[in-house]
């Protein structure tokens, strides 16, 4: 290896926040009744809450698609992104958000920032907390920026006793929200009432986005976080703030793809000794990547990167 910069791991647009309510697909009936006479109906549907309470995980699971990454490790999201579910008679526009948290750096009150905005002006907010933990100070802190008509879902039930379920929802009760969910976003129990729920909740309304599309997230920013999620996985050091990724070249079948993280020794962690981590994280990506993808990855150190405006700013938070 002659330069860790430049370690290739293949045989191989700057990111920004979801967008608002857009107009409506060319070919998408806009107030016209679907078939069987019904008006039309579609809507905006936060989903806010602590870190790691499972929000991207609940996303996925209702799309039966992955177009958020998921880890156990906390703070996870840190862009909107926006899910579409789309049926016959309804379209609902979820959106996910990063966890709201007490922020240590200037990156972690941008976060904050951002999944704030997606609570006003939406149909309906869904309010996530864990089953597995207490209801704590920073449940409640977000429960009083949530409106009075949210939905409160209970995650990760297949993880706790019935008798802790119960517990946590006559302790969610005191919130005095509109309705309370008990789910399972790991296996789906219980989602498919709290979906129903929110279909009933949708306003009359046009079809958003095209009946094909599943997420507005553009390919680079797709395989970017791919990157991110599969060195989440990999790497079992301390380094889930220091690290951020995108993708700096793509002409398919070419993707290159940097790995910035804030110090010298945290380069060598992302590498791996021989670039076994790079490795290993570029054949977990190119696996969830259409055959005969390149990728190649670049590891660069932008030191205290989550802490300069300047550097957040050009790498879209």
């Amino acid at each position: 290896m002659s330069d860790a910069d430049d370690l290739q791991t293949g045989d191989a647009p700057d990111d920004a926040d979801a967008p608002e309510r857009e107009a409506p697909a060319e070919d998408a009936p806009r107030d016209g009744a679907p078939e069987g006479g019904q008006p039309y109906r579609s809507g905006f549907v936060s989903i806010v809450g602590r870190p790691n309470v499972g929000k991207s995980t609940l996303l996925n699971r209702i799309l039966g698609r992955k177009v958020a990454i998921v880890s156990d490790k906390p703070q996870t999201t840190r862009h909107r992104i926006q899910g579409v579910l789309t049926r016959p008679d309804v379209q609902i526009v979820f959106v996910d958000t990063p966890g709201i948290h007490k922020p240590r750096t200037p990156l972690g009150e941008r976060l904050n920032v951002t999944a704030q905005s997606a609570i006003p002006d939406v149909d309906v907010v869904v309010f996530m907390i864990d089953a597995t933990q207490p209801m704590g100070r920073g449940d409640r802190w977000v429960a009083e920026r949530v409106p009075k008509d949210a939905v409160l879902v209970v995650n990760k039930i297949d993880a706790v006793k019935p008798e802790q379920v119960l517990r946590q929802l006559a302790a969610a009760a005191e919130l005095e929200l509109s309705e309370y969910f008990p789910v399972s976003a790991k296996t789906g129990e219980g989602v498919g009432e709290l979906v129903e729920h929110l279909v009933s909740r949708m306003p009359e309304g046009p079809q958003y986005f095209p009946p094909d599309m599943v997420t507005d997230v553009p390919e680079a920013f797709w395989v970017a976080e791919l990157v991110r999620e599969q060195l989440l996985a990999v790497t079992r050091e301390e380094l889930p703030h220091s690290i951020a990724t995108r993708v700096t070249e793509w002409e398919w079948p070419y993707i290159r793809c940097e790995i910035l993280v804030e110090r010298e020794s945290q380069k060598g962690i992302v590498i791996g000794r021989k670039g076994s981590v790079l490795k290993q994280v570029g054949m977990r990506v190119r696996e969830q990547l259409p055959p005969g993808a390149y990728l190649d990855l670049h590891v660069k150190v932008d030191k205290d990167w989550q802490r300069r405006p300047a550097a957040l700013d050009r790498l879209g938070f």
